[in-house]
């Protein structure tokens, strides 16, 4: 690497820090003022070292700032640094996951990782997995060994009309990958849920009958472990029950909130866990990892091999296929996404990643205490949840969350359930305190103390 360079990347992760420290949101720009604000044009010429980095700083300094403690838009947050230091190293050293080869011990890194968090799961020895880019391509793997195992798609393609189950609360993912692996939109079941937002299983129940006796070949059902917007967790036990009575696939998406797995105290929302066909979380959003770091586990190691093995002479040249990971993912070149998680886990331990799940619920508990403890906010969601869902003096949450991102005080989003539109508060950063729970309200209160016309206060 270009010592230049090196120095340059040590200035702008100080730039960084303080920009997170001094402007914690950053101005917006709007999309009409992009090519205005921002030298992005790729010219044909070089530029100058110090052209090039001034425009490189304005291009940082204009970018959301994820990592600060005003971030509570999305389920990512935070900055592990052990982790960082080792998504860095992974950049530098440049290794690609598919062949031993290539990867030599970080393949042992990746089946480390993966054959820890199955035996916490309760999986049996034949469990196996794979790192993916992120939740949407776990949920991905799940569908296509479900509707593997159950029909001879992988060779014939779908001959008949498969059916699938998700609650309506769950990741926009399943509809897309439906319609991806040729199953189709139209033969997503979206399960109503109860009044906490999980799915209701008779309702799955009574569906996964009207389909057998319409010769539809139900075979997969996804249940969600921490929803997007609430933060639920559906009954694995009784999901369990249902996909072993009528022979389908049990996915469990914990890409939220799954890392709950690392907890002893809560844990306990992944009751039935072991009973699943697979498994998956996000390390990049409850354990704080840098982005992308979604850990895929399934029990059934051959159907694993059977759905994502192709024979390539030209890659796979050595070693047994289990050591060659691009026989059990899908994608063939594939960043080494294993290390950032590896380098916090190794270092904090499993007791390390337990507190900063703790600490998250913990921070929940303080928000909601706060909402409860004054009369002009009103609480939507429930306890046992890192979503905080609420409306402040009957704001519209869209528009009060838009104010708030465009006067750079707070980033944070809005959702719906059951008709009520709010905000939601995710305390998925681990870096945060009481003092910047407390803060957070205490921004909204000034804020719209000082804005009340904008807002048009005295109509709501």
């Amino acid at each position: 690497m270009d010592q230049n360079d090196l120095e340059q990347f040590q200035e702008i992760v100080q730039l960084i820090l303080r920009e997170e420290e001094n402007n914690p949101v950053a101005k917006p720009v709007s999309v009409e003022e992009l090519s205005e604000a921002l030298d992005l044009n790729l010219q044909d010429d070089p530029i100058s070292d110090e052209a090039f980095y001034d425009s490189f700083k304005t291009l940082i300094e204009k970018t959301p700032k994820t990592s600060s403690r005003s971030f509570f838009n999305q389920l990512i947050g935070g900055r592990r640094s052990r982790a960082l230091l080792g998504d860095l190293v992974a950049s530098v050293l440049n290794n690609s996951m598919y062949t031993y080869k290539v990867a030599g011990p970080m393949v042992g890194v990746e089946r480390e990782i993966v054959n820890k968090l199955a035996q916490m799961l309760g999986y049996s020895n034949e469990a196996s997995g794979t790192i993916a880019s992120g939740g949407s391509m776990s949920n991905f793997m799940a569908m296509v060994l479900a509707r593997d195992a159950k029909s001879e798609a992988v060779q014939l393609g779908v001959q008949q009309q498969m059916i699938l189950y998700t609650s309506e609360a769950s990741h926009y993912s399943i509809a897309k990958n439906a319609s991806l692996m040729g199953i189709g939109r139209k033969q997503v079941r979206f399960i109503p849920t109860n009044e906490l937002g999980e799915m209701d299983m008779n309702q799955l129940e009574l569906e996964i009958q009207k389909d057998r006796a319409a010769n539809n070949l139900p075979f997969f059902v996804n249940v969600t472990s921490g929803t997007t917007v609430l933060g639920a967790f559906d009954n694995i036990h009784e999901a369990a029950a249902i996909c072993k009575k009528y022979g389908l696939w049990l996915h469990v998406d914990g890409a939220y909130c799954g890392s709950v797995i690392f907890s002893e105290k809560y844990k306990q929302f992944l009751n039935g866990v072991a009973l699943s066909d697979s498994f998956s979380l996000s390390a990049h959003k409850m354990l704080g990892t840098p982005l992308t770091c979604s850990i895929f586990v399934t029990q059934h190691k051959q159907q694993l091999f059977e759905s994502f093995s192709s024979d390539a002479s030209y890659l796979f040249q050595s070693e047994k296929d289990e050591y060659n990971p691009g026989k059990s993912s899908f994608q063939c070149g594939r960043r080494n996404d294993a290390l950032k998680l590896w380098t916090l886990w190794k270092s904090i331990g499993t007791k390390g990643l337990e507190k900063l799940v703790d600490h998250q619920f913990e921070l929940a508990d303080v928000a909601r205490k706060y909402i409860r403890d004054h009369k002009d906010y009103t609480l939507y969601s429930f306890d046992d949840s890192i979503s905080i869902c609420f409306n402040y003096k009957n704001i519209p949450a869209k528009l009060l969350s838009k104010e708030l991102y465009m006067h750079s005080k707070l980033m944070v989003s809005h959702g719906s359930f059951e008709g009520n539109q709010f905000i939601r508060l995710v305390t998925i950063n681990s870096d945060n305190t009481e003092k910047e729970i407390i803060d957070f309200f205490e921004t909204i209160e000034h804020f719209v103390a000082k804005n009340s016309s904008t807002l048009n206060l005295n109509n709501h």
